[in-house]
C-alpha cells in the first residue's frame, strides 16, 4: 500500500499518513457550509464551488514525526466536529469526531504529499444546486464506509491507535476554541 507525507504551511506539523489509498478510505470532496466556514476561519478562499477536498480514513493510519505539540482544535458548535489545525501558522489538516471509540478522520489533502495516492474523488457531499438544495454524489458508499470503518476499528482495537485522544481522559490531545454564536454567524455569511 502507498503512503503520503502531510505538513503544514510553516512544516512544524508533519508526518504520515500509512497506507494510504482508496482501500483504507474514501476520497471524497465536501461543500457543506461548516467546511467553508472553517476554511473561512483560517483565512481561505471561498470553496463553495470547489468544494474541500479529504480523505476520510481511521486514526491508526496517521503518524506525527513533529510538531504534534502545535495542534490545536477549532469546534464550531458544541456538538460539532472536532477541527484540528496547526496553531503555529493556521493550517487546517484535520477533522475527527468527538470521542476516540468513533474511530473516524478527515485527512484535508491540500497539506499531503501526493493527494494521487487516494485515488480519484469517489463521493461529493452537500453539492451546491442551482435553486434547490444541495446534493450527494455517492454518499450512500461514503456513509457506509464510514460505518464499516468505524465497526471495524471498535471490534480490532485499532480505535485505541490514535495520535489525536488520550486514552486515559477520553480527551483531545490539544487545546478547543468553541467559537460563540456571533463568530459562527458571521462565518457563515
Amino acid at each position: 500500500m502507498a503512503e503520503t507525507g502531510f505538513s503544514c504551511s510553516c512544516g512544524k506539523v508533519c508526518g504520515r499518513v500509512s497506507p494510504a489509498g482508496p482501500k483504507t478510505g474514501i476520497h471524497l470532496v465536501c461543500h457543506c457550509r461548516d467546511c467553508r466556514a472553517a476554511g473561512r476561519y483560517f483565512g481561505q478562499t471561498d470553496t463553495a464551488q470547489t468544494g474541500v477536498d479529504m480523505f476520510q480514513t481511521s486514526p491508526d493510519t496517521i503518524q506525527f514525526s513533529s510538531g504534534a505539540e502545535h495542534l490545536a482544535i477549532l469546534r464550531l458548535s458544541p456538538k460539532g466536529p472536532l477541527r484540528w489545525y496547526a496553531a503555529c501558522c493556521n493550517t487546517p489538516m484535520f477533522n475527527t469526531l468527538s470521542r476516540p471509540s468513533l474511530a473516524f478522520v478527515t485527512v484535508l489533502l491540500s497539506n499531503t504529499d501526493d493527494p494521487a495516492v487516494f485515488g480519484p474523488v469517489a463521493a461529493e457531499s452537500f453539492v451546491p444546486q442551482a435553486g434547490g438544495p444541495p446534493k450527494h454524489k455517492n454518499g450512500g458508499r461514503m456513509v457506509m464506509g464510514i460505518m464499516s470503518r468505524l465497526a471495524a476499528a471498535r471490534l480490532s482495537g485499532r480505535w485505541k491507535k490514535t495520535p489525536f485522544f488520550d486514552l486515559a481522559t477520553g480527551e483531545p490531545r490539544a487545546p478547543v476554541h468553541l467559537i460563540d454564536k456571533e463568530e459562527r454567524a458571521a462565518l457563515y455569511n
